[in-house]
């Protein structure tokens, strides 16, 4: 089934939308959480979470891009469940991930006149005019908390070269950022 019919599912609040949405974008979803989470029923769970989600959002949203709607909900639900998890002392290990971009993203105590969307478009911007590659393993790394060797598979580098890709877009993001005047 297509998207836009799934969304109209939603819209007549038939309960079929979400196990299509489920057949659809079921494993995606789960990839993105497991990547995020290295948990399978913290995973499972934010899976189902996820179309809770999607069912209270729609109506009376109506997304132009559903898988991105369905795939930006578990990745924030992942990432609220990783901040409860280092309330509660559970530390996993892609907490690294969020420390090393924390370095080249401003201070929110610095950066007072500056709102997650400003920087949000700002990383848009830098990232449209990277290499291919660059954008890719960055993405891969940062948004979908793939592994280095998972994101080094998946594209024919070896680990050093993903690793060293990524180290110079941080660098370059950082230097971009200072230029556009947000404060680091």
């Amino acid at each position: 089934m297509d998207d836009l019919n799934i969304i109209e599912l939603y819209f007549a609040r038939d309960e079929r939308a979400i196990k299509e949405t489920d057949a659809k974008y079921g494993k995606l979803c789960y990839r993105i959480a497991y990547n995020i989470l290295n948990n399978y029923e913290d995973s499972e769970e934010c899976v189902n979470d996820t179309y809770l989600g999607v069912w209270n959002a729609i109506p009376p949203t109506r997304p132009n891009n559903f898988m991105a709607f369905v795939c930006g909900i578990t990745r924030n639900l992942s990432l609220k469940r990783i901040e409860a998890m280092i309330r509660y002392k559970r530390l996993q290990a892609n907490i690294v991930s969020l420390y090393e971009l924390a370095e080249v993203l401003p201070d929110p105590s610095i950066a007072v006149g500056v709102s997650d969307e400003d920087i949000g478009k700002a990383i848009s911007d830098f990232l449209r005019n990277e290499k291919d590659a660059a954008r890719n393993v960055f993405i891969r790394k940062y948004y979908f908390f793939d592994s280095i060797g998972d994101i080094a598979r998946q594209y024919g580098f070896t680990e050093s070269k993903v690793k060293n890709m990524l180290y110079r877009t941080r660098t370059k993001l950082k230097k971009f950022l200072i230029k556009e005047g947000i404060e680091l």
